[in-house]
């Protein structure tokens, strides 16, 4: 683990606006700058860049965070990861403390089998510019496909001989580990124990994180034994999951991004061809069917996606099962089928990218579009088909988010099908009731009306009040952000003065009055981070050096780091239009009444979910049966009654919060 010294090194020497502009056009708006936010599709520019701050942050899909977060985002990599990248950026050593045992382990077995990956991307690269049977057989069969040597270099291709354990002799003689070898699926065990090399006799395809990390490989075989697979592909491991990777995405962000489009096709081959014919913005599921975190991965970069078919019907009807899934993350999908006899790498071998463009200009439709012409033609004039068919194409309408886009398909499908408007809606309707049930259906039996607590102490008993899925919306939940909000802009900072047992007033810091005003009440805050944020702040507030919103920016846990980024995010700042000539009151102006009017509604957001489960209790008929529990409901209703007409009084001048 880096140690906290290098991480503030880190961030001092990080220049957020430096550090932005090499992915983000930014222009200068007041003391901020502004630009086009790079984790969404935008016209107007909502990503701003405080360098007074060192935060960014978009205020319209939320993501930001200082320079290290920002890298994290932009480059898929995990925190520690971002922090090393911009160490090297800036000519930092890093040193870092020492790990626990299951620290190093998990970390050393990721860090040994991308060292192990790295290794065999080079070795494979070598034998097929060097060997003899690469380059007669392996570099044959590239330049067959008529690629380029800057696109094989470029994209990492490689060669492995027919050799059994070639591979494998080759990592052991330069001391890479056996069980590493294993992990990666680079090699497999035989019965006898010696290993043997998954990918022998077969061309090369490295898979690359979206950071450009080999994360595994895809292997041809190029003889025409029909008892042999085609295609071997690296299996699941600690770092590989096929269904969070997409070939080519690591080559194609830039281009998605600029062209604020992603084109979807099917093979490498079909993304290598593409690149060479000059149209970059393409990536490959690999023959799978897209999963949720390859779609999120797309979603990243662009809103927009053109899945590329070619002629086969039989592929084309197995694949578009899968396509719901895209329309109900709110993509807007485009289709286009190539030519018969072509598939997009051969289309792309014979047009260069302005022709292939022009190609998908003028023959794409949308995807809804397209099913239905398919299924039309596939139901023929079978009645039975063709109400399977609607209730088809009716079921991807209605997973689309928006419902101005779903009005527009269900109005061109009545077109298409020849059936009522209304029949379309009133099936669209019936569909979303039972998505809206299934996702509100609890996995489990329906949890029971919690016990009334006697007393009201929340640090146990008042997180279970709330349902598990509206903890974030519940009224104390927005509370007790608030209350972490000014915690950290302002923690360190003096709010008032009071008067101690001996007469002397005493200074009393933001960190203390809402530490002694939990305890007075013994309270706690629910949420864990906030309650570690709040234990830290309470440890180290006494330092004069400390800077609360320095040190939770910085911290080494990137979950408190980023939400500390995100609690310091301003959205407006005045202009000098606005503040000339007048004095503006400042919240750190007002603190000694902001934080006791945030303390009192977080209290009394305690005591109206309690008495909203009170009202509850006394509805259910189980209660009413037993006298002596309903009277039991009954005092803790007027206690708490009591409870909230004080609160009421005490939250009667109301304070104007902070945003």
């Amino acid at each position: 683990m880096i140690d906290q010294a290098t991480i503030d090194r880190i961030l001092d020497a990080a220049q957020i606006v430096d550090v932005v502009s090499e992915f983000v056009t930014l222009r200068k708006r007041g003391v901020n700058y502004v630009g086009l936010c790079p984790f969404h599709n935008e016209k107007t520019p909502s990503f701003s860049v405080s360098p007074s701050k060192g935060l960014c942050k978009c205020f319209s899909c939320g993501k930001g965070g200082n320079a290290v977060h920002f890298i994290m985002e932009h480059e898929q990599l995990s925190y520690y990861e971002a922090l090393k990248f911009l160490a090297k950026k800036y000519n930092i050593e890093i040193k870092e403390r020492e790990l626990s045992q299951e620290e190093k382990m998990a970390q050393n077995n990721r860090e040994s089998m991308f060292i192990v990956n790295n290794f065999a991307r080079d070795y494979f690269q070598d034998i097929l510019f060097n060997h003899i049977d690469g380059k007669s057989i392996g570099m044959a069969y590239f330049r067959q496909r008529g690629f380029r040597d800057d696109i094989i270099k470029r994209f990492q291709l490689g060669f492995s001989t027919d050799a059994r354990d070639a591979l494998a002799q080759e990592a052991t003689k330069k001391g890479y580990k056996k069980d590493f070898l294993l992990k990666t699926g680079l090699c497999y065990e035989r019965d006898d124990k010696s290993l043997s090399d998954r990918f022998r006799g077969r061309v090369i395809f490295p898979v690359h994180t979206l950071s450009g990390k080999v994360v595994a490989f895809g292997g041809r075989i190029l003889n025409a034994d029909k008892k042999i697979a085609k295609y071997v592909n690296s299996p699941e491991s600690e770092i590989y999951h096929k269904s969070s990777e997409l070939y080519g995405i690591y080559f194609a962000k830039q281009a998605i991004v600029k062209q604020d489009r992603c084109f979807l096709v099917e093979g490498y081959t079909d993304v290598i061809s593409m690149h060479q014919s000059g149209v970059e913005n393409v990536v490959s599921s690999s023959g799978t069917s897209l999963t949720s975190g390859q779609i999120r991965l797309i979603h990243r970069f662009t809103n927009n996606i053109t899945v590329i078919y070619d002629g086969d019907m039989a592929g084309i009807k197995a694949s578009i099962r899968g396509i719901d899934m895209l329309l109900e993350e709110g993509m807007n999908i485009k289709v286009v089928l190539l030519p018969d006899g072509d598939d997009p790498d051969s289309f792309a071998r014979k047009h260069n990218a302005t022709d292939f463009q022009a190609y998908i200009s003028a023959n794409e439709v949308d995807f809804i579009r397209f099913k239905t012409n398919i299924l039309i033609d596939e139901a023929g004039k079978d009645p039975i088909k063709r109400a399977e068919l609607i209730t088809d194409i009716v079921k991807s309408i209605s997973v689309i988010p928006e419902a101005i886009v779903r009005s527009v398909y269900i109005r061109e499908c009545s077109q298409l099908l020849r059936v009522e408007e209304k029949l379309l809606q009133m099936e669209m309707g019936k569909l979303i009731e039972k998505q809206k049930e299934k996702a509100n259906k609890p996995a489990g039996n329906d949890v029971a009306t919690p016990n009334i607590p006697e007393e009201l102490i929340p640090d146990e008993a008042y997180h279970s009040f709330i349902p598990d899925e509206g903890k974030e919306n519940s009224e104390f939940y927005k509370n007790e952000r608030l209350i972490m909000q000014i915690l950290i802009r302002y923690g360190e900072r003096i709010m008032c003065n009071i008067t101690n047992e001996e007469g002397e007033e005493v200074p009393i810091t933001v960190i203390e009055y809402i530490i002694n005003d939990l305890k007075q009440d013994e309270l706690n805050l629910h949420n864990p981070i906030h309650r570690r944020i709040l234990s830290e702040a309470g440890n180290h507030f006494k330092d004069e050096s400390f800077c609360c919103e320095r040190y939770f920016i910085a911290h080494s846990d990137s979950a408190i780091s980023q939400l500390a980024a995100e609690l310091s995010s301003d959205r407006y700042q005045l202009s000098k239009y606005h503040t000339k000539g007048q004095h503006i009151v400042t919240d750190e102006e007002r603190l000694h009444e902001l934080v006791p009017t945030l303390m009192t509604n977080f209290k009394n957001a305690i005591v109206e979910e309690e008495f909203k489960h009170i009202m509850r209790a006394l509805q259910d008929p189980e209660n009413a049966k037993s006298e002596e529990n309903y009277t039991e409901i009954m005092k803790r209703c007027i206690q708490v009654q009591r409870i909230r007409d004080i609160m009421a009084k005490r939250l009667g001048d109301r304070v104007v919060l902070p945003k």
